[in-house]
């Protein structure tokens, strides 16, 4: 068998670059270039120290830079402003009794009487009897307590009246101190029974005639008021006494009593 004949050893010619035609024209575009490989990310550097100047002060030296706020004395009670329109029954209030009204308030449109407590009385009778008050509905009866407030009287007895006829209400307040009793509208409104006895039991303020005034909530022997804002919070009732069943049996004790 023969062999093939032996080709000469030639270097390749590269192809020749496509000619353009007609047609499509030939692609001058740049070869794209490489795309790198993205690199993996590094572990997050811990943070540098502070240093020892910046480090955060104590607690007592933050403390003297805190400006002391002195406790509020009572409730903002706003004067009417400039040009209000009184209503009728406060004019003629002012006009039949001088020194019926300490002063005036108005705040959303709610007007607040302050009457002086030896008046108390003649404000509350006027108001449900005058034909531009006629405040035949006492809605609620409630107090509030201002230990820091020492001049006028610690506590605010606060009154609302509503008129179901002419269909319009009004607030009465009272500043009493610890220890000044205040006179009692049971005579006016009997539904300021049970108002003021609770008053009573959780302020410690009393009450002036009236029919019968003891505890409604609390038990009679129950030491202390525990709507004061000096009340400790964990009740001095029970606590203060030796044995703290000593104010259960006295209790059943009475209850007996009372059932023989």
């Amino acid at each position: 068998m023969a062999d093939d004949p032996k080709q000469p050893d030639t270097p390749e010619t590269p192809a020749p670059p496509p000619k353009a035609t007609a047609d499509k024209p030939a692609s001058t575009a740049p070869a794209e270039p490489l795309k790198a490989e993205p690199k993996a990310a590094s572990a997050p550097r811990p943070p540098a120290p502070r240093p020892a100047a910046a480090a955060a002060k104590p607690a007592a030296a933050q403390a003297e830079h805190v400006p002391k706020v002195a406790p509020p004395t009572g409730p903002t009670e706003p004067p009417p402003p400039a040009g209000t329109v009184t209503p009728p029954f406060i004019t003629s209030l002012q006009g039949a009794m001088p020194g019926g009204i300490a002063s005036l308030s108005l705040y959303l449109g709610d007007w607040t009487i302050v009457v002086p407590v030896a008046q108390l009385l003649a404000v509350t009778r006027y108001l449900h009897d005058a034909p531009d008050a006629q405040f035949d509905y006492l809605s609620d009866l409630t107090a509030t307590d201002w230990p820091p407030r020492t001049t006028e009287g610690r506590f605010d007895v606060v009154y609302m009246l509503y008129s179901t006829r002419l269909r319009h209400r009004v607030r009465l307040k009272v500043k009493v101190g610890e220890q000044q009793p205040v006179a009692s509208v049971t005579s006016i409104w009997p539904g300021a029974n049970w108002l003021e006895r609770e008053v009573y039991d959780m302020f410690g303020v009393t009450f002036i005639g009236h029919p019968d005034l003891r505890r409604i909530l609390m038990p009679e022997d129950w030491q202390g008021f525990p709507e004061r804002k000096d009340y400790p919070l964990e009740g001095p009732g029970e606590l203060l006494m030796e044995n703290p069943l000593d104010w259960l049996k006295l209790r059943q004790a009475r209850e007996e009593a009372e059932i023989e």
